[in-house]
């Protein structure tokens, strides 16, 4: 990937990056919108990657390019303004220009930007993410300065929250920059805080992505978000963490049936996310695997952000000799399945699963494997 960049960033520009970062794409492994909740969350960054390459210009000229968009997309600098349309897909690096001003940091005046990726869009593995934390570190390299993971996951979640406009938490941001080799991530998002939890030796991540996936800003994760924010209200808490099964039980009658459902599984699920890291630690896929199901029916059930694809392709792995687990990854309303798999897991179990799928819906789904994976890293763009 990174040959891949300087190619495309010579053919682009006519002439070479001066800086390259990459940061990876993620795996929610679980914790479903847990983390604006302020509870705990388990995902891995995976060996797929958002590249990028930066060169700066004398002029005040910011050109922007990206492998899977034609054309370039050129802006002034100066404060960043939102796009639509085909250049909508600025609004990332863009976001991230926002922040770092917004920080205090020196950001680069004009400058030549290409982007290329492995990521796939809309699978729930946190392009957006990706594109974020690799624009923080060139950014901030080409204007001589340099941020701690902590700061550079928190610049990707102010990009997102505040000029993209996405109401996420912390758990994307900080997964891609924390990623770490055969590990997953653990998160306390009151912090927030951030550990690596070692994965037992041998299983191994598919996603099976469905490719019906609603836009995160079309209004259904922000209507989840303020059913949650709702409850908390509720129930007389900050956020939904505080909040402890007897708690919600006994203020059921005081929440509408939408804010009680969604505070249910969030409840539920940060002792999911509780039992997740201790079976790790005994090195229990098995237990794991259960508690990825469980995440499942309560977002299905209560959370109300899965959907018939995604529950179809659940009930299938489930029944694959192999799978430990599978839930829906990412903010759901379609997009993707993940699978933590054992050595009985082949290709051509994934194969039979796509195969369901496609006599089910007549539409093929994607599929990938992945591993864990370092975090957002910045590289050196010579040879």
């Amino acid at each position: 990937m990174r040959e891949r960049l300087l190619a495309q960033f010579r053919a682009a520009f006519g002439r070479e990056a001066e800086v390259v970062a990459r940061a990876p794409g993620r795996i929610e492994v679980i914790g479903n919108h847990v983390d604006y909740n302020g509870g705990p969350v388990l995902g891995a960054a995976i060996d797929r990657s958002i590249w990028v390459g930066l060169a700066r210009r004398d002029d005040a000229r910011r050109r922007f390019g990206s492998a899977d968009r034609p054309g370039l997309v050129e802006l002034a600098a100066g404060p960043p303004v939102k796009q639509g349309g085909a250049a909508a897909w600025t609004n990332y690096p863009l976001g991230v220009l926002f922040a770092l001003a917004e920080a205090g940091h020196a950001v680069p005046a004009g400058f030549d930007y290409f982007a290329v990726s492995n990521v796939p869009g809309g699978a729930g593995l946190s392009s957006s993410a990706a594109i974020e934390l690799s624009s923080a570190l060139v950014f901030l390299r080409a204007a001589g300065g340099s941020v701690t993971r902590e700061a550079l996951a928190l610049l990707g979640r102010r990009a997102e929250n505040q000029f993209v406009g996405v109401p996420c938490g912390i758990l994307d941001q900080g997964i891609s920059s924390f990623g770490r080799r055969d590990h997953l991530v653990y998160i306390d998002c009151r912090g927030p805080s951030f550990e690596a939890v070692p994965l037992p030796p041998g299983p191994q991540f598919w996603i099976f992505n469905t490719h019906t996936k609603h836009a995160l800003i079309d209004g259904l994760y922000a209507a989840r978000h303020e059913e949650c924010m709702e409850a908390a209200r509720g129930i007389g808490v900050g956020q939904l963490v505080e909040v402890s099964p007897a708690m919600l039980a006994a203020a059921e009658t005081r929440l509408s049936r939408p804010s009680f459902k969604r505070a249910q599984h969030i409840v539920d699920e940060i002792g999911r996310v509780h039992r997740a890291v201790a079976a790790l630690r005994a090195g229990d896929l098995d237990a794991l695997g259960k508690l990825l199901l469980a995440s499942h029916r309560s977002s299905k059930t209560w959370f109300e952000n899965s959907t018939p694809e995604l529950d179809f392709l659940v009930e299938q792995l489930e029944a694959e000799p192999g799978v430990y687990g599978a839930r829906l990854t990412g903010g759901g309303f379609g997009g993707a399945v993940m699978a933590l798999t054992g050595d009985a897991f082949k290709p051509e179990s994934a194969e039979r699963v796509a195969a369901a799928y496609f006599t089910r819906y007549q539409s093929r789904v994607e599929v990938l494997s992945a591993r864990t994976e370092d975090g957002a890293t910045l590289l050196t763009a010579g040879p």
